[in-house]
């Protein structure tokens, strides 16, 4: 792999973006393809890599960001030869053929987290680069086999918003609950499991996708019919990524503040609710007042509804609730599986 890499993006890197090997993921367009001739190859190839910036320019605002959001924002030829140059870090050649004053490739770009956060900001663009927590996919099937389903999924994604590795446990069902899942998991280091159920038939292909955690089992969505698996499998990978982006996108400024009691059973589990809270997008100036050996006291800020966080919490495995003396947090897993279904 060749790599064409600007000066701007190594500083970049180092001082912008803590986890760097995330954010390069998220910030990278794969498997772009080209082809173009001029008077020389070398001309051919930059015209390539130019017509690459751009392409992937438009594929990664729509990464970040949902369709409704863009509309009127976003017009036909928005993305320049000089703003996909501004946007675009670096050019990772992953294929290519040269020759006759052709150049014929499939590229990779990597593109500058702050200057695309910029573009989109100068727009007024709602966008969200921060990745769901790690899922593990289990393809089942109800009326197919599940190997044959399983077989149509990668190992795992790459780049997408809502990253997940796949789990090949046989013997699955849509009725399989958390604790038949808890163990391939914990075993990916993931935060919950994703029942991918294929409905249909060869021609006319349906997933339904459901986020199992210790809280319980809550239905995200229906891909539309598509008539291959391998199109199943990234119907439903954009699935995924468009529930993610629609549960944590902050479209206001308004911001509310509130305080909770924690409860944990161990060390490792005050450290897992206290990093689903961090890392959550809705949530800010997170604060510990207080600590003990059970319990804590926290203080945040949040963006959106209550219940708009608490779904984007349990998704962490975390349940939040509500009696006369505020909020009360505890780990899904201490709790127990939950028969409730949304």
């Amino acid at each position: 792999m060749i790599r064409f890499l600007t000066a701007a993006f190594v500083l970049c890197l180092a001082v912008s973006v803590p986890a760097s090997a995330q954010s390069r993921d998220t910030y990278t367009i794969r498997d772009i393809e080209v082809e173009e001739q001029a008077s020389s190859v070398i001309e051919a190839q930059q015209q390539a890599f130019m017509s690459a910036r751009i392409k992937g320019a438009y594929r990664m605002i729509e990464r970040l960001t949902l369709p409704e959001d863009r509309a009127d924002k976003l017009e036909q030829g928005a993305i320049t030869a000089e703003v996909a140059s501004r946007l675009a870090a670096a050019v990772d050649v992953e294929q290519e053929t040269r020759g006759g004053n052709r150049y014929v490739g499939k590229l990779a770009i990597v593109y500058n987290p702050v200057n695309v956060r910029q573009f989109l900001e100068s727009r007024g663009i709602p966008y969200i680069d921060q990745p769901a927590p790690k899922a593990v996919i289990f393809p089942v099937s109800d009326r197919y086999s599940g190997s044959v389903w399983a077989d149509a999924w990668p190992d795992q994604s790459v780049g997408r918003l809502a990253p997940y590795e796949l789990s090949r446990t046989p013997g699955l069902s849509s009725r399989s609950e958390w604790f038949e899942l808890e163990e391939d998991v914990d075993a990916a280091g993931a935060r919950r499991g994703i029942k991918a159920v294929l409905r249909g038939s060869q021609g006319a292909f349906q997933v339904d996708l459901y986020s199992v955690t210790a809280a319980g089992e809550t239905r995200l969505g229906t891909t539309q019919s598509v008539p291959t698996l391998e199109a199943a499998v990234d119907a439903a990978s954009n699935v995924l990524d468009y529930v993610w982006k629609s549960q944590s996108i902050v479209r206001s400024s308004e911001r509310t503040p509130a305080r909770s009691t924690v409860f944990f059973t161990s060390l490792v589990e005050w450290n897992s609710l206290r990093s689903a809270m961090a890392r959550s997008p809705l949530v800010s100036d997170f604060v510990i007042e207080g600590l003990s050996k059970g319990g804590a006291v926290v203080a945040f800020v949040y963006a959106g509804d209550e219940r708009r966080l608490m779904t984007n919490l349990r998704e962490r495995g975390v349940t939040l609730d509500t009696d006369p003396d505020g909020w009360v947090m505890t780990s899904a897993v201490s709790q127990g599986p939950s028969l409730g279904v949304e």
